[in-house]
Formats: structure tokens, C-alpha cells, sequence
């Protein structure tokens, strides 16, 4: 914990090694390869935490507002074929086809409070565990079996479940969306969700006909007056802000929300489940459809300050022991629990940019020729702390000081007051 939030630029084996005064990682290696702890046990603490803290913070500043369960995948680039789980495949921090791992991550939003991981699990290929052979060589357990992306989901949800959490929505982007599975799972568990969807996604209507998400935006949200611009929440260059459509189904539950870039006019659908007795708004589902992003910047911020895509595990155990992150909980319930406001926007300045500022009635340069201010100081409160200073620094003894020019030789062939090379001028 010490090293991984320390300002160590790597955090693997042997840089933790380093911070905690280890001379080889063998200490480190053993905690996550083979010492006896029950790593389901140890997220479920860390789960359990992070939601607890992120709600007492919430509750302190009198901020209901949302809980979403963010769903989403990140990958970690591998070289060679011995890590389990390695694989060419998709990576979305690569942008393109890669090697490397990729997990399912849960995060725990609280809407303008905070938000963390609270559950992984890792996608394992087929090939990898049907093979007895590269099973045993990566340390799969007996009882892993293959799951796609979406049911792996319903196993990190079904924990949260269990520990007691509940959130507003369940969010989503394609890859859960159009998982049957696990919708179906949010609706037997009483789960609200918003999941985006494909565009050839098929919708009833209540014409009990059925068209693809895109073919009933071009059927009935013809009119313009249909749509409504709204923000989606506030990210990391402003207010985002969108023109939005509702279009019901056949299901007087389920409803289809359509999210239109106000100037490329790219489309992204969102279907949508409300169970019966929960509130239905179409501001609901569009904060919470503007409530998924937040899971990207945990990946961010545990990559870059938490060595999430560090890790030089390479059995099955120890990469699911690396996922906990507590660290990452710890340091956002601190945020939470000391910050005025939780948000990906920088606090605003506490003075004027110079360029841009005016000057006061204080400035020098406004006060009439001949006049002189005096700057009058508040009297000390008498609950005032006295102010202690950090260091003592040694004042010079007060004597002549002799001025030494700088030695400059002039280039030859310059005369006095023409530049030489480097801008300086010369005698």
C-alpha cells in the first residue's frame, strides 16, 4: 500500500521492492503468487468500504443525487505467450489489435461525491483453458470455466449484490448492452439499467412491429421538436451537451434513448428498464446515461498513480490479487470525505489571470501623483493559531559588498553595441 501510493514512476515487483527497503521481490512476488489470503474476501472489504465511504461523504453535504454501477473493460499490453489471459485482441487503451490481457471492471459512482473499482474479474480465453497443458503453466483453478465479457459481469454484479450494495442504474456501453444475460439478470434482481446499444439493436413498438434502433429514429423522430438538447454532465472540457429523443416499446417499462451529437450528428442508443415502482423520467435516464464515463477515469487515474498496467504477474491468482485496489478506494473516499466538490473540472482559481485582470483601486499606478496608501492590517484574532515558521534561515551580517561584473569576452570582429550570437550585447 506504502509503494503504490508513493511517487515511485513504475510499480512492479521490483520498484515496490525498492520503495519498501526489500533488496530482490521475492516478498512482494510470494504476497501475490503464493501467500494464503482469500482474495474474493479482500475485494469484498475493499467493496464494501468504498461504497460506505462514498456514502458518508454523500450524506455529510446533503447530495443524494444518483448511485450508478459503471461497467466497462480495460486491457494491459503483454509481451509473449506465458501470461495468463494473454491474447491478440482489442485493446482499448491501444486503440487497435494487441497483446495483451483484459479485464471487467465495476465501478461505484456517486453522483457529485466520487466514484472507484469495487470489483474485476479477468477475461480468460477458451483455448487457454481447455488446454490442460497452458491451464496448469498459468495457474488456472479447476473450477474457472469461460465466460464472455457480459457474464462476466453478472459475476462481479451478483458480489455486489450479495455485499448489500444498490444502485439507481446499471450502466453499460455495447459490449453489455447486448448481452441478453445480463439484462435479463438486472430484471429478474428488481437492477434499473441504461445500456447502450448497436444500431441494428431490435426494439418492439407498441404497433407490435419491430425495427432496429436505427430505423425507428428515422421512422418517428422525423420531427425536430422530438428531440431536446441537454447536458449529459459535466467532463473534463465543460458541460457536454446533447439533443436527446425518448421513444417507447412495446413494454411500458423499457424504453429506447437516443443521444445526438449536436454537431457531427453521430447517433448512440441507450436502452433502458425501469422496474415497476421505481421513478421513470427521461432526466432520470439521461443523467444516468451521463453517469458511465466516470469508470474511465478510474482506469485512467489507477493506471497512472496506481500501477493498474504495471503489474508483471503472470499466474491467474496473482493478477486478480493486483485488481483489488485499495489503494485506489482509500485515496478516493479521502477525496470524497475532504473535497468541497468531487468532479473532473480543475476548482477555479483562487486570483485573476494576470492577462486578463483588472486592476483594483489598491494599484499603485491608480492612485493620483503625490499620494501615498498605507496598507492597513485586520487586528489578530484572539482564537488566532500563532504562525510558526518552517525553517529558521541564517540573516548575513550586515557589512560592504563588493559588486563583481560579469566577465564577458567579445566576439572577434564585433563592435561596441552590436548583438553577438545568443542575443547579449557587447562593450
Amino acid at each position: 500500500m506504502s509503494a503504490l501510493v508513493s511517487q515511485v514512476p513504475k510499480r512492479n515487483g521490483w520498484t515496490i521492492a525498492e520503495q519498501i527497503g526489500d533488496a530482490t521481490p521475492d516478498r512482494t512476488q510470494r504476497l501475490l503468487n503464493r501467500a494464503v489470503w482469500d482474495t474474493t474476501a479482500a475485494m469484498s472489504q475493499v467493496r464494501r468500504f468504498a461504497a460506505a465511504g462514498l456514502d458518508e461523504a454523500a450524506s455529510r453535504r446533503r447530495r443524494r443525487g444518483l448511485v450508478v454501477g459503471a461497467l466497462d473493460e480495460t486491457g494491459q499490453p503483454k509481451q509473449g505467450i506465458a501470461t495468463c489471459g494473454v491474447k491478440r485482441q482489442y485493446m482499448g487503451c491501444a486503440g487497435r489489435v494487441a497483446n495483451g490481457i483484459n479485464t471487467v471492471h465495476l465501478s461505484y459512482v456517486r453522483e457529485k461525491t466520487g466514484h472507484a473499482l469495487i470489483g474485476a474479474r479477468q477475461w480468460i480465453p477458451a483455448e487457454h483453458i481447455t488446454d490442460p497443458v497452458t491451464s496448469a503453466a498459468m495457474g488456472l483453478p479447476p473450477e474457472v470455466e469461460f465466460r464472455t465479457k457480459g457474464q462476466l459481469a453478472i459475476d462481479i454484479c451478483a458480489d455486489a449484490f450479495a455485499d448489500g450494495l444498490v444502485f439507481d442504474f446499471a450502466c453499460g456501453d455495447e459490449v453489455y448492452g447486448n448481452c441478453t444475460q445480463l439484462r435479463e439478470f438486472f430484471e429478474q434482481h428488481g437492477q434499473a439499467y441504461v445500456l447502450r446499444v448497436a444500431s441494428t439493436f431490435m426494439i418492439g413498438l407498441p404497433s407490435e412491429a419491430k425495427l432496429t434502433c436505427a430505423q425507428a429514429v428515422k421512422l418517428l423522430v422525423r420531427d425536430k421538436r422530438r428531440w431536446e438538447v441537454r447536458s449529459a454532465g459535466s467532463g473534463s472540457k465543460g458541460q457536454r451537451w446533447y439533443a436527446w429523443a425518448w421513444i417507447v416499446t412495446a413494454s411500458p417499462r423499457h424504453h429506447l434513448l437516443v443521444r445526438r451529437h449536436l454537431r457531427t450528428g453521430e447517433l448512440a442508443f441507450h436502452y433502458c428498464h425501469v422496474p415497476e415502482g421505481q421513478i421513470l423520467t427521461k432526466t432520470r435516464l439521461i443523467r444516468a446515461a451521463g453517469l458511465r464515463w466516470p469508470v474511465e477515469e478510474d482506469f485512467e487515474f489507477s493506471k497512472d498513480h496506481f500501477g493498474l498496467d504495471q503489474c508483471q504477474a503472470r499466474l491467474y491468482t496473482a493478477i486478480q490479487r493486483h485488481t483489488v485496489l485499495a489503494a485506489l478506494a482509500v485515496c478516493a473516499v479521502t477525496a470524497a470525505c475532504l473535497a468541497d466538490r468531487t468532479d473532473t473540472q480543475a476548482p477555479p482559481p483562487s486570483t485573476p489571470d494576470p492577462a486578463t485582470a483588472t486592476r483594483t483601486r489598491n494599484d499603485p499606478a491608480d492612485r493620483p501623483r503625490g499620494q501615498t496608501t498605507t496598507r492597513q492590517r485586520p487586528p489578530p484574532s484572539e482564537t488566532a493559531r500563532p504562525r510558526h515558521a518552517l525553517a529558521h534561515l541564517a540573516t548575513p551580517s550586515p557589512g560592504p559588498r563588493t559588486l563583481v561584473p560579469p566577465t564577458h569576452t567579445p566576439e572577434p570582429g564585433l563592435r561596441p553595441g552590436q548583438l553577438a550570437i545568443g542575443g547579449c550585447r557587447t562593450n
